[in-house]
């Protein structure tokens, strides 16, 4: 089979390899689509993520819609479409039993954080565990269904928040995973919904979503003390910054998007004089199973996030695509189908 393998910095190669053969407990999927996600564009042009530096040849890819190849226990049929949980989780700490997305240990497709490497789903095939699939509703789309795993990061963030019905909800950020952050705030009956970005491309796609109204923060400002909840998605320091500023005193800050390592230049001070509560979320735990009923319910959230595909033959178009983010929402690779 083929598969798409990062080396190091801008060093990919499409490759024939053995077809992964499940064992028990293990289904074999044909993959369909797969998302590029931040972390797949770091791998690429950087060669690692914070941290994990790439030091064996890397299958990026944890976003992804598939067909059942060969589920060897036979309750699986041929050509049953599904998603992937990426996520393997690690061992449990006390006092956080019911959040299993910061169990040390674990590991999440297309991550060089482990060793060897946990490789992902940009290839022909793909070797999971049976409980990592997520069975389709009939007739969704598998463009669609590949959203699952970005929006299940949103809608982490949205429980993190808690109840967002009546609140005034501010998603700082509008690439793919503000966007379906924005998408999970309305499904959810904020009163308001407001997009912040630097560009006006994300800004614009947000529109298409029906968010109340978009911001260019770097042009127009926040308004002041206005937010009741913030969801911070962009990880980018001035951002956070300026949305301390814009939530209300005794509000919430859930920060979604990752920052980079080490010191960062944050405005602390409004976060003391005006009680502002800071929340993070990391990835998610089982919040995918919400996102492909959200999915399947509103596909036309699809519509606005994914605005390019590009054929498995060039991955590497799709790297350089999705690194545009004024250009870009959402960018798939087709697999070979």
């Amino acid at each position: 089979m083929r598969a798409v393998y990062i080396h190091g910095k801008e060093d990919l190669h499409i490759e024939e390899v053995p077809l992964p053969e499940p064992g028990e407990g293990q289904v074999r999927l044909r993959v369909a689509y797969v998302g590029v996600c931040g972390s797949d564009l770091h791998y690429y042009f950087d060669g690692a993520v914070g941290a994990y530096a790439i030091t064996e040849p890397l299958t990026p890819g944890h976003e992804l819609s598939a067909t059942v190849d060969l589920d060897p226990s036979g309750k699986l049929e041929p050509g049953t479409p599904v998603t992937v949980h990426p996520a393997t989780f690690g061992t449990p700490v006390p006092g956080a039993e019911d959040r299993p997305s910061v169990f040390p240990g674990g590991s999440y497709l297309g991550s060089a954080s482990t060793h060897p490497h946990t490789q992902g789903g940009m290839a022909e095939y793909l070797v999971v565990r049976s409980d990592m699939v997520r069975v389709l509703p009939t007739g969704m789309d598998l463009r669609v269904a590949a959203l699952s795993e970005p929006l299940g990061v949103g809608l982490h963030g949205i429980n993190i928040a808690g109840d967002l019905e009546g609140k005034k909800v501010l998603v700082s950020g509008s690439g793919p995973i503000g966007l379906l952050t924005a998408a999970g705030a309305l499904s959810k009956g904020a009163a308001e919904v407001v997009a912040a970005d630097v560009l006006d491309g994300p800004l614009s796609r947000a529109s298409q979503l029906g968010v109340t109204r978009t911001l260019r923060s770097d042009r127009d400002g926040l308004p002041t003390n206005y937010f009741d909840v913030i969801l911070e998605c962009t990880g980018v320091p001035a951002a956070v910054s300026n949305a301390f500023e814009a939530v209300r005193p005794a509000g919430l800050h859930v920060q979604v998007g990752m920052l980079a390592g080490g010191p960062q230049p944050l405005t602390i001070a409004p976060v003391i004089s005006k009680e502002i509560e800071i929340r993070g979320s990391f990835r998610f735990n089982n919040e995918i199973d919400d996102a492909v009923q959200l999915l399947a319910n509103r596909p036309e959230i699809a519509d606005a996030v994914i605005t390019h595909t590009v054929s498995a033959d060039d991955p590497v178009a799709a790297f350089v695509t999705a690194k545009n983010s004024d250009l870009s929402g959402k960018v798939l690779v087709e697999m070979w189908l």
